[in-house]
């Protein structure tokens, strides 16, 4: 397993630990990859995910933008992510239904030293762009943390920085 992947899954342990909103709403999110810069994830739909016509809510998908961004930004060795300054997302297909699973690719389309962008693009059990979404972040305070690491280019080794097993 990657260095990367490590430690996006260890910012994401991070989140739940909190037991805040995330907790709350997508316990079950998994990491399914991460690269420098790119991050593959997947949700499996319960039914607490819905809105009153048995399809994912879209404030789910909102909200998952929100919190899949702030991992693709830890795909590039910041622990502490940042906070939201603009985030949208629109709604092109139903997103699934229970049981269904929500798969995730987010993309940092830039990274500067006071914010982050990022794309997050959804897609449907049946492999279809549900919904995309745009996220950025204010980065200015959270650079630096004790626990930011700088990775390999490929994402495999820690090069700066504590790795995790």
């Amino acid at each position: 397993m990657s260095a990367c992947i490590r430690f996006t899954r260890r910012v994401w342990q991070s989140f739940m630990e909190n037991k805040g909103h995330d907790y709350q709403c997508f316990p079950n999110l998994k990491i399914l990859d991460a690269k420098p810069g790119e991050l593959r994830a997947s949700l499996k739909i319960e039914p607490y995910n819905l809105n009153r016509v048995g399809t994912v809510h879209g404030g789910l998908i909102l909200s998952l933008t929100d919190t899949i961004g702030s991992l693709a930004v830890a795909t590039k060795g910041q622990y502490m992510t940042g906070v939201s300054v603009d985030i949208g997302t629109s709604f092109v297909k139903p997103g699934g239904r229970v049981g269904d699973e929500l798969t995730v690719k987010a993309v940092v389309t830039g990274l500067g030293k006071s914010l982050a962008y990022t794309r997050v693009d959804f897609f449907n059990a049946q492999g279809q762009l549900a919904a995309y979404g745009h996220h950025t972040k204010y980065v200015g305070k959270s650079v630096g943390h004790q626990n930011d690491v700088k990775f390999s280019e490929d994402g495999e080794r820690v090069i700066e920085g504590t790795d995790v097993d």
